[in-house]
Order: C-alpha cells, then sequence, then structure tokens
C-alpha cells in the first residue's frame, strides 16, 4: 500500500507559523514497536469444518504524536503507520486474526499496511481528536489482542476543564478490523447464543459516545456512558471502582458494572448485563472473583470486533449469551520478590450456565482455562524486549471446542 497521506501530514507541518514549531516539536514523540506473533487454534469438536488456525507475522507500529502549536488553539497531528508481514500460513490453516485472507481460496496476504492520520485541537484542558481513533470506553474499547490493532475513523472530545471530572463526547463512522487494511462501515456482534437480530439495517455509519468519570477520592470513583449504534441499538453503561485499603501491601479492589442495552429500530437487542470484579491484592499475588449475569431477550450488544467491556470477557470467550450466568476466579503472581523481576504469572478459570439455547433446546453451558507467563528484560542488550505466551482451553456444550497457545515477542524503540 501506498502512504499517499504522507505528504498530507508534511505539508501541514510546513504551513505551521515558524514561532509555533518549537512546541510543536519539542514536545512530540515517536516510537516503533516489532511484535512477533505466532497462534495456535485447535478445533476439538468433532465435524469441525477446519481442524486448526495457525498463522506466524510479524508487525510494525510507527507511532507519531506531535506537541500543540502555541497560542489559545493549538493545533497538532498524531500519526499510526501499520504494516503486517506473513512468515507462515496455509488455505488449510488461515483465519488467525493476524492477516488478511481471500474468502475464496483462504489465502492469507503476503503483507497489509495502513496509516492512520488524526488532526487535534487544544483548548484549555480540553481536546478535540479527528481522524483515526483509538477508543478506550466502556461502550467502545478498539481491539489489540493480535499483530496489528483495530483502528476506527470518527472525531472525539475529551474535556477535563474541572478536576476530578474527565468527560468525552463523539461520533465513530468507520472501522478497520485487526486484520485488515481496509475501512468500512459498524455492525455489531451477533454470534453464538445471543439471539440478536437484524433487520434490513446490518451496519451503521453512526456511532454516538457520550459520558464521563468523576473520582470522588483517591479510592473511588464512578462513571456512566451511553453509545447509540444508529438504527441498531442504544446503550446505558454505569461503573464503580473502589480500592479498600486493608494493611500494608494489603487492598480490596471492587469493580462493578451495569448495562442496559436496548434496539433502536434495526434489531430486537434487550440486555441487562450486571458483571463486577473484587480482586484482593497480597503482596504479589493477587486473587480474583469475578461474576456475570446476563437477562433479556438477547445476549449483550457490543460493535464487532471490539473487545466488550465485561470482566469475563477474557482470551477467547466473552460470556455474554442470552440469560447467561458465569463466574471466574484469578490468581496473578509477580515473582519480582523472588529476584525474578519482570516475570509475572496469571491464570483463571470461568464457567457459565443457563445459556437459552433457544427454540426449546434446553439450557447450554461453557467454560474456559487460561494460563499467561510473561516476561520482561531487564537489563543487558535485549532489554525492554517482552515474551509472552498464552495458553487457553475452551469447551462448550453448544458450539466450538478449543484449544488455544499464542506467542508473542514484541520490543518498542523511542525514536525521539
Amino acid at each position: 500500500m501506498k502512504n499517499r497521506r504522507t505528504p498530507v501530514l508534511v505539508s501541514g507541518l510546513a504551513l505551521l507559523p515558524s514561532f509555533a514549531h518549537a512546541d510543536f516539536l519539542a514536545d512530540s514523540k515517536a516510537s516503533i514497536e516489532a511484535r512477533n506473533f505466532y497462534f495456535n487454534r485447535d478445533y476439538r469438536q468433532s465435524g469441525a469444518a477446519q481442524s486448526k488456525s495457525e498463522e506466524w507475522a510479524q508487525g510494525f507500529l510507527l507511532r507519531y504524536e506531535s506537541g500543540y502549536t502555541d497560542g489559545t488553539v493549538g493545533v497538532g497531528v498524531d500519526a499510526l503507520g501499520l504494516l503486517g508481514l506473513k512468515l507462515d500460513s496455509s488455505p488449510d490453516r488461515s483465519g488467525s486474526g493476524l492477516l488478511p485472507y481471500s474468502a475464496s481460496d483462504k489465502r492469507a496476504a503476503d503483507d497489509y499496511s495502513d496509516l492512520g492520520l488524526t488532526a487535534k485541537l487544544r483548548v484549555s484542558r480540553s481536546t478535540l481528536k479527528v481522524g483515526t481513533l483509538l477508543p478506550k470506553l466502556p461502550v467502545v474499547q478498539y481491539n489489540d489482542t493480535r499483530l496489528l490493532p483495530q483502528t476506527f475513523q470518527g472525531a472525539l472530545v475529551e474535556s477535563k476543564e474541572l478536576d476530578d471530572l474527565d468527560l468525552q463526547l463523539g461520533q465513530l463512522r468507520e472501522v478497520k478490523q485487526r486484520d485488515s487494511s481496509n475501512n468500512e462501515d459498524l455492525s455489531m456482534t451477533r454470534g453464538n447464543k445471543r439471539n440478536i437480530v437484524t433487520g434490513s439495517h446490518l451496519t451503521s455509519d453512526r456511532f454516538n459516545i457520550a459520558g464521563g468519570t468523576y473520582r470522588w477520592n483517591s479510592q473511588l470513583s464512578t462513571s456512566y456512558h451511553y453509545a447509540n449504534l444508529e438504527d441498531l441499538y442504544r446503550q446505558h453503561y454505569l461503573s464503580l471502582v473502589h480500592t479498600l485499603p486493608i494493611a500494608e501491601g494489603q487492598s480490596l479492589k471492587s469493580d462493578i458494572r451495569w448495562a442496559r442495552s436496548t434496539d433502536d429500530g434495526g434489531s430486537n437487542v434487550d440486555n441487562r448485563a450486571l458483571n463486577a470484579m473484587f480482586t484482593y491484592k497480597l503482596g504479589n499475588q493477587a486473587f480474583g472473583l469475578g461474576l456475570q449475569r446476563m437477562s433479556g431477550d438477547t445476549g449483550f450488544a457490543y460493535l464487532s470486533g471490539t473487545d466488550p467491556y465485561l470482566v469475563n470477557y477474557v482470551q477467547i470467550g466473552d460470556f455474554a449469551n442470552k440469560d447467561e450466568r458465569s463466574w471466574q476466579l484469578r490468581y496473578d503472581f509477580n515473582f519480582a520478590s523472588y529476584g525474578l523481576p519482570g516475570l509475572s504469572l496469571m491464570t483463571r478459570y470461568l464457567r457459565g450456565d443457563n445459556i437459552d439455547l433457544l427454540n426449546g433446546q434446553g439450557n447450554g453451558k461453557e467454560w474456559e482455562r487460561d494460563t499467561d507467563v510473561g516476561y520482561l528484560v531487564q537489563s543487558g542488550p535485549l532489554k525492554n524486549v517482552g515474551f509472552k505466551l498464552r495458553n487457553s482451553t475452551f469447551r462448550s456444550s453448544f458450539g466450538n471446542d478449543m484449544d488455544e497457545t499464542r506467542f508473542i515477542v514484541s520490543y518498542t524503540l523511542p525514536i525521539w
């Protein structure tokens, strides 16, 4: 792909007044991240259309963030360059989410790329960004769990004019999925046993966002966010996060979330999602309990390809089917106190049941077990090189059974 948008960025820099160059450039920063990603998903259920997805790829992410020009209204620009290269794949193993592939012959592309530009304005303590966005809000969280991140096109205002209050207002128009270089209209996830049905409107080019977070003190914050995928669904999201200090090196964190989703004329969305995560931290260890419950005529609604803001959304499953009840036990361990700084372990087990299989088929159930081992090199010539091994087992009474392994090697090099 040719970077036709590069001249636009260069021309924009040239048009800035000379007195503004200092702040614009002096406050800028740039980095390049290299990701080497191996993915293997083995489908274990009988009669699977494909025995496994297995691919290996190399990704590069170039990030540039300028400063702002001087004056009442500061002007800046950000850029995100993405490049993915195929290292290993075949038609019988494609579809891992690492690489684009042809629907006709299932051959993965040798490479894919994209350049995203974002114009930004700053007034006082508020910023407006227009162009390529990486939103991370309860109602929409971009997906960055493969080689390259999912990106959106739109506009987003973020305001911090009042102390302890962060406000957001925006609209998303298009999305580029994590294994694509093409922008497309927005849609919502409908798979598994969600019972979500749409009419003639399968996609939309309007996703409206509004909301904010208030920090009552250093231990407590609450938030409310609203979203509307035009013609498809509306969503209200409330959350509360509280950390209770118990003793030195000990605390209890409560993360409680509630969402109400309804249709917007072009679907049957009707869902209430209550979920909470309680984490007890004891020195270098953490013990977590997650609870999640779906009710209503459908499962949870969220934009296709994104990470839903649910405590039981994990490596493979989201446990968000119609009427599903699920729980999670999680354990984290940091090896720094044992003389191994940079080494960490996470393991968890989740189980969901009471899933409405629809059409009088009764109730279904599913479970997942995940283990992550990560290491960040602390010194020497490989300092800041990260290694992560992720392993998961997922079983379902009504869908795919999967064993999955991911191995990622990453390194971020600051350019300036």
